[in-house]
C-alpha cells in the first residue's frame, strides 16, 4: 500500500491592509519622499563630496603624532568623565528603578511620577544636557560628567526597573513570610537575582558614555572632543586624524573588555 506524499500548502496571500494601515503607509511614504527631496541629493553633490573626502584624507595622512601627549591626557580625561558619570548614574538609577518597578514601588502615584521622570531624562539628548550644564557650571569636565549622569539615569533606570519586574516572586514571598521587611526583601531577594543584568546594563552604559563624552567635548564639556573640534576648526586634519585614531582605539578596547566581563558575569 503506497503512501501518498505530503501536500505542500501554498503560503497564505497577503491580506489587504485595513484603511488605517493604508493611511499610515501613505503617510510614511509621504514623509520619506519629503525628507528625501529636502535633503537636496544630487549626483554632482555626491561627486564633490567624494572629492572633498579625498582631499581630507590626503591632508590628514600621515597622522601627526607631535601632540600625542596632549591628546593622551585629553583622552584620559574623556575616559574619566565617562567612568565617574556612569558610576554616579548607576548608583542613582537603582533607587529610581525601585520606584519605577510595579512590584517594588510604594504607591502607584509614585511609580507614575518616577517613570515620567526617567522618561524625561531619557528623552533629552546628552548633548542638550551638556549645553545646559555648560551654562550652569561653566566649561570643563564637570559639565560633561553631569550630562552623563542624567543620560545614564534615563538609560539604566528603565532597564533596571524592567528587570526588577521580571523577578521570580517566590524568594521574596518566602522572606516576607519569615518576617523580613520590605527593604529586606529587596536586598535579600530582588537585587541578588538582578545583579548580573544590572552589571551588563552598566557596562553598556560605560560604552555609551565614552562615545557620548567625545561628542560632549565639542560643546565645551571637556575631554578629547575639545581637541578634535580645535583641530578641525584650524584645518589641521593630520592632528584631527590622530585624535580620531585615539578615540577608535579606546572605544574598541572598552567594548572588548566590556564583552569579556559580560561573558564572565552572565
Amino acid at each position: 500500500m503506497s503512501q501518498s506524499s505530503p501536500r505542500h500548502t501554498a503560503p497564505p496571500r497577503l491580506e489587504r491592509p485595513s484603511p488605517v494601515a493604508f493611511i499610515l503607509l501613505l503617510a510614511f511614504a509621504a514623509f520619506f519622499i519629503s525628507g528625501f527631496s529636502s535633503a537636496d541629493i544630487h549626483p554632482d553633490r555626491l561627486l564633490s563630496g567624494v572629492v572633498n573626502l579625498g582631499t581630507f584624507f590626503g591632508e590628514a595622512l600621515p597622522p601627526n603624532f607631535s601632540r600625542w601627549d596632549v591628546i593622551a591626557v585629553a583622552m584620559l580625561e574623556t575616559f574619566q568623565m565617562a567612568i565617574v558619570g556612569v558610576v554616579f548614574g548607576v548608583i542613582l538609577s537603582l533607587p529610581m528603578a525601585l520606584l519605577c518597578a510595579r512590584n517594588t514601588s510604594p504607591h502607584p502615584a509614585i511609580r507614575v511620577v518616577a517613570r515620567n521622570l526617567v522618561a524625561t531624562l531619557r528623552t533629552v539628548p546628552d548633548l542638550v544636557w551638556a549645553l545646559i550644564f555648560v551654562v550652569a557650571v561653566g566649561l570643563g569636565p564637570l559639565a560633561g560628567i553631569l550630562a552623563i549622569i542624567m543620560d545614564t539615569i534615563g538609560f539604566c533606570a528603565r532597564f533596571f526597573s524592567e528587570r526588577i519586574e521580571e523577578v521570580d516572586p517566590g524568594p521574596g514571598q518566602a522572606l516576607a513570610a519569615t518576617g523580613a521587611s520590605r527593604s529586606g526583601v529587596v536586598c535579600g531577594a530582588i537585587i541578588p537575582e538582578c545583579t548580573p543584568s544590572f552589571v551588563a546594563t552598566s557596562l553598556f552604559s560605560v560604552e555609551k558614555a565614552i562615545r557620548s563624552a567625545v561628542v560632549l567635548g565639542l560643546v565645551g564639556a571637556g575631554g578629547i572632543g575639545v581637541e578634535l573640534s580645535a583641530a578641525m576648526n584650524l584645518f589641521r586634519y593630520d592632528q584631527a586624524l590622530t585624535v580620531i585614531l585615539a578615540i577608535l582605539v579606546v572605544v574598541i578596547g572598552v567594548e572588548q573588555v566590556s564583552a569579556w566581563i559580560r561573558k564572565r558575569v552572565i
